[in-house]
């Protein structure tokens, strides 16, 4: 029997996929005790029903998930079904609009900020993610596309080898980012914060770009950073990712970092046109 795991961050669309993939003919339940996972797969298969398969949703609201999750699907698996972990993921600041709009209490909200309860979830469920067999990013996406992509994805009729990537600067200061696939330390490269008339401005700015990208460092570091690139991300493919995050980092994510992701996306485009960028820290490099 199929058996999809649906797991991710809260607000990034698990909701719409569960009711897709009832209207589909699986039988979906949320939230249940990992404990009796293998249990409930085993009575589903007794019962004769017609289901195409069981979708068991678990996430940050089930504390006792993480605890027990790897022994659970290991045991479904060994009974011989196919376990396949569906992690659903969007943006920040994607999320905190969604949590924002709905009125909604984040799960991993112990009273800190939204955005302190996203970073916190993220963190917990990092392992997770990297376990997944499919990561679906819903930032871009419509309640409909979403909902048509899951039905192309347990249908097989999703596009093959497809590797969706995401290059975002960060500052350091910051943390990196926990969702990093590959991460560039870039902060050996002049900085553009010791220049007054640049401090503050942004790499966004001609003259912060071109300060940073126009010096014999930045070329000679750009002439190895994307033919590395063009090596890995195809392997990363292979491998059978569909979702890559490429995390450049300076001291505080406004300047260098920046500048050095939009030439990196500007490079990707030419051979991954679903390159997405995203600025982490920009607002805060000021600080």
């Amino acid at each position: 029997m199929r058996i999809i795991v649906i797991t991710g961050m809260s607000g990034s669309g698990k909701s719409t996929a569960v009711r897709a993939l009832e209207d589909e003919g699986y039988y979906c339940i949320d939230n249940l005790p990992v404990r009796l996972f293998k249990s409930f797969v085993d009575l589903i298969g007794k019962s004769g029903e017609g289901f195409k398969g069981v979708v068991l949703v678990a996430d940050i609201r089930g504390r006792e998930f993480f605890k027990g999750y790897e022994s659970a699907l290991q045991k479904i698996d060994a009974a011989g079904h196919t376990v396949e972990i569906f992690y659903f993921d969007a943006l920040d600041d994607v999320l905190i609009r969604r949590f924002s709009e709905t009125r909604r209490r984040h799960p991993a909200d112990e009273h800190s900020s939204l955005a302190e309860a996203i970073r916190s979830e993220r963190d917990q469920m990092s392992a997770l993610r990297r376990m997944a067999t499919k990561v679906i990013d819903s930032s871009d996406l419509t309640v409909h596309q979403l909902k048509e992509l899951i039905l192309r994805i347990v249908r097989g009729e999703e596009k093959e080898n497809q590797l969706v990537v995401e290059v975002q600067s960060f500052g350091f200061k910051y943390g990196v980012p926990p969702e990093s696939s590959i991460v560039m330390d870039v902060r050996f490269l002049p900085n553009p914060f010791f220049i007054p008339e640049l401090k503050d401005g942004s790499g966004l700015d001609v003259s912060v770009r071109d300060f940073v990208l126009d010096n014999e460092e930045t070329t000679k570091f750009l002439n190895h950073f994307f033919p590395l690139l063009d090596m890995l991300l195809p392997a990363h493919r292979q491998e059978g990712k569909s979702y890559l995050t490429i995390s450049i980092g300076c001291t505080g994510g406004r300047h260098r970092s920046v500048a050095i992701a939009q030439a990196t996306v500007m490079h990707l485009q030419q051979m991954w046109p679903s390159v997405r960028i995203f600025h982490r820290d920009i607002e805060k490099g000021l600080r």
